[in-house]
């Protein structure tokens, strides 16, 4: 058995949530966003929580139960409160800043870098050093935040890179004389 399948999704104040088939669409404040599960559950709605039921015993169905409920969690989150990822660059001359809808990022190339910002997605510098990807689809911003980091990985010895707030980058000692 599932056990993050068998949880009800509960549905905040505000939210409305709708089920036709198997496409499940969630409408907040401002976003509206849709989640179509696949044949091997069921999900309804019922007083203000989202129930979602294997249809077999199969091993994809158990499989798909705890996945659809994660992805309709994800959509109620998304619409409520929404996804932030928070990158810092660490480095001499690192620096980024939004021009329009491009983050220019200074990374010690010998040019600079532009990173097109898609859909969906808001990127802010509150300071040149620190940036913030913002959205209401965990998955783009998972992603938009790994492709920006993606130009500069942190490295292990001075530390320099682009690396996400919360992350450990473990050091290794450089050569010794």
């Amino acid at each position: 058995m599932s056990r993050i399948g068998k949880k009800p999704v509960d549905i905040p104040s505000g939210v409305t949530a709708n089920v036709s088939g198997q496409t499940i669409e969630v409408k907040g404040a401002k976003v509206t966003r849709s989640f179509t599960a696949s044949d091997d559950v069921s999900v309804a709605v019922e007083d203000n929580t989202i129930v979602i039921t294997p249809r077999g015993t199969s091993k994809r169905a158990r499989q798909q139960w705890g996945m659809s409920r994660t992805m309709i969690q994800n959509l109620v989150t998304g619409v409520t409160t929404g996804f932030k990822k928070e990158l810092e660059i660490n480095g001499v001359g690192y620096r980024a800043q939004i021009q329009g809808n491009t983050l220019k990022l200074a990374l010690g190339y010998s040019h600079d870098v532009d990173f097109a910002i898609p859909e969906g997605i808001t990127v802010t510098c509150p300071k040149q050093t620190q940036i913030v990807v913002e959205g209401t689809d965990e998955q783009l911003v998972g992603q938009v935040a790994a492709n920006i980091r993606e130009w500069r990985a942190p490295e292990p010895y001075k530390g320099k890179g682009i690396k996400y707030k919360d992350e450990f980058i473990f050091r290794k000692e450089g050569k010794k004389k």
